[in-house]
Formats: C-alpha cells, structure tokens, sequence
C-alpha cells in the first residue's frame, strides 16, 4: 500500500497478530443495562466491528449504544494514534464533521424558544450581507433561518470563492462573509432540498448575530455545559488534546495520509458551525438523549424538538431532512414503522455517525479516525439500531 512518506511506520500497526488486536478492545457494559437479547446483538456487532478494524489495520473505532441517557455499551477497536500505540477507547476524541450541522440546529432552536430568533423569520433581518447573494429567482421571498437549517434555501454546496474552507478558526467569520458574494442560488428557496455548506455557515453566523455573542460561546454555555458534554468543543486545548485521536485519509487507491487531516486542525476557514465540533460518542448519545427530551436537563420543548425531526423537504413527507437532522422512516421485522432520526459527519481522516428512535429512546454513535474503511459507518449505526429495536419487540 502506498502511504506518504512521514507515515511509513504505521505500515507496523498493520501487522499486529489478532491476539493483539484482542487486547485493544476497550469496552464498558453498564450492570444490567445490555442484557438478554440487548447483549447478544451488541455481541454480534462488536465482532463485526473488530474484524473489519482488524482488517483495515489503519486506526481505530469508538461505538456506543444507548437508551435515554443510559448508556448500554461502548467499546473502542483498533488504535487512537497506532505510532504511539494509544488503543481507541470510549473516551476518544474525534471530529464530528456534518453532525455540527445538528448542533447548530439545536442551538437555533433553543435561541428561538428564548425569542431572540424565530424559524420563519428572514435571513436578512439578521445577516443583511445575504442580500448580496447571487442569481436570485425572480419573485422569490427572503430566505429564512428554517430553509437554511432544512437545506431548502436553494444555495449552492460551496462557495466559489478559493481558500474559504481553509484558514484558522478564528477567522471563520471572516471567511463567511468573504463567501457570500461567491455563493448563488442554484434553485427556487423552498422547492427542492438541496444540500448547502455554506449555507449552515451563514446560518452560524446570522444566530451569532442575532444573539450578540460568539457562535462557539453560545453552543458551549447552552448545549456542551449544562448537558455535561465535557469532552465537545470547537477548540482543543492542552487537557482534551491528549485523546483526540490521529486522523488517516485514505484514497481510492489506498494511499494513507495522516498530513492533511493534521493540517486542518488548525482549523477549516469557514466550516465551523457546518464542520467544526470535535466530541466523543459518549458525548454524541448525551446529544441525542437530549433531542429525544431524555437526559435530566431539558434542553427543548417538546413541540419544539418535534419540529426538529420533523420532515421539511418536500419530495417525501416521510423520508427527508428535518431541521439539522435527516428523518428516515425505517419497517421493522413484523411490519412496525419506526422513525431514525440522525447525522453523518466526514472530514479529512475522520467519520462519525450519530442515529436514534425517538419513541423507544434507542440510538447509536459511531466515530473513526480514518476514511475510507471496510465499515460504512452509517449503515452499521442504522444496521444495530434496528437490531436492537427488533430485539426489543
């Protein structure tokens, strides 16, 4: 395999003999929480995940099941940094990628129930730079905060504009409103979905607006704090950064590069409310917890968490994209439909993925530090919530 040459060495971590990779396995199981059926899926699945690590033979992955705020069970396999010989484990840090779309979603969410935003009001009134975006429809209203957390607002995917996802992350804000005269509308707002980066960036930024207060300050005092989410931040500093795990790209023709993900911790230009959250899946099922109003601190109200995971793409009422969340409608063993309500998130040299139902409590989280393994993170996570939802009855 070609591997650029500073990473030569890690070609060692891929000859680990499986009672070696045995010992890597970090797992907690809560006294009586994974039991009977609960224990034999996990059994299956954690076999499955060591396997594929085992046989990627590049880093490691970090999974967790749970119910409520009660975490099941949680393992690592493989290795957080495989030069060092740190296993993965339940603590690793990884970066979220796209799950901080969910986040910042979250965030409007509790900034409107304290009326400083509203999920109809009009973009403009909080960012008036949005006027400068191009190739407006004819006719078409303002576009506004709920189109651009349901990425039915009509923006392109990016911004064209060279270097806007590069740069320090204290001048995201900076690279936001550098992108907004290179970004143009490529539909009619509200007539199709259509998937939009720089759009959950300028929503961050417009929420930062609207609040008069730091995009990252507001999501660490209301989200990160009171939830207890201690190992999520925006930026790493010295206590957290001993577990943020070693990221690995890895190409289509199986080149390791662990410069490019190390590069971008530095930080991603504008991609900080779209991009920029790094957390544990521990911390993830607290999340999803408190989206399904079940941890002790009530983050929303009930109809407002509803109107989270509620489909607002037109093409299917029950299949879609709610408001920072993808909504899928998911038939069981049996013929019972359920609701998985969730995020995937990808950047350079890392994966996560977070899915839960709502009405059961059941859900999962997932995070790898390299991309392009054996395991599809999304489908394992949606594979094992539905396995546990079936073998729940």
């Amino acid at each position: 395999m070609p591997v650029s040459p500073r990473w030569l060495h890690i070609l060692a971590a891929r000859r680990l003999r499986p009672a070696a990779v045995a010992l890597l396995l970090v797992a907690i199981l809560l006294p009586g929480a994974a039991s009977g059926q609960d224990a034999s899926v996990i059994d299956a699945f954690s076999r499955q995940i060591a396997g594929e690590v085992e046989g990627d033979g590049v880093g490691g992955i970090s999974a967790a099941a749970f119910k409520g705020d009660q975490v099941l069970w949680a393992q690592g396999f493989g290795w957080a940094d495989p030069v060092k010989r740190v296993p993965a484990g339940v603590r690793t840090i990884y970066r979220t990628g796209s799950i901080s779309k969910s986040i910042t979603a979250v965030l409007m969410a509790d900034l409107m129930e304290d009326g400083i935003v509203a999920f109809d009001d009009a973009l403009v009134d909080h960012l008036p730079e949005a006027r400068g975006l191009g190739d407006p429809r004819a006719g078409m209203a303002p576009i506004t905060f709920r189109q651009m957390a349901s990425h039915t607002a009509g923006l392109i995917r990016e911004p064209e504009l060279e270097g806007a996802a590069a740069g320090p992350i204290e001048d995201w804000g900076h690279r936001i409103l550098a992108s907004i005269p290179h970004t143009r509308y490529d539909t009619m707002p509200g007539a199709r979905y259509q998937y939009s980066n720089i759009g959950y960036g300028m929503l961050g930024y417009a929420l930062q607006r609207a609040a008069g207060t730091s995009f990252m300050d507001l999501v660490e005092d209301r989200i990160f704090e009171p939830l207890g989410m201690r190992s999520s931040t925006f930026i790493v500093g010295p206590d957290l950064w001993r577990r943020v795990s070693v990221g690995f790209a890895i190409d289509p023709e199986g080149a390791v590069d662990a410069d490019m993900p190390a590069l971008e911790h530095e930080g991603r230009g504008y991609k900080v409310p779209n991009g920029g959250v790094y957390s544990t899946v521990g911390d993830l099922a607290t999340f999803g917890a408190a989206v399904m109003g079940m941890t002790e601190y009530g983050l929303l109200e009930p109809a407002t968490r509803r109107e989270l995971m509620t489909v607002q793409t037109p093409e299917d009422p029950e299949n879609g994209y709610g408001v920072g969340f993808s909504v899928r409608t998911v038939m069981l063993e049996g013929g019972r439909t359920v609701r998985f309500v969730g995020h995937g998130g990808s950047v350079a040299g890392y994966n996560m993925y977070l899915v839960f139902e709502p009405e059961s409590g059941y859900g999962v989280a997932l995070g790898r530090n390299y991309t392009g393994g054996t395991t599809n993170l999304g489908e394992a996570g949606n594979g094992l919530l539905r396995a546990l939802l079936e073998a729940a009855g």
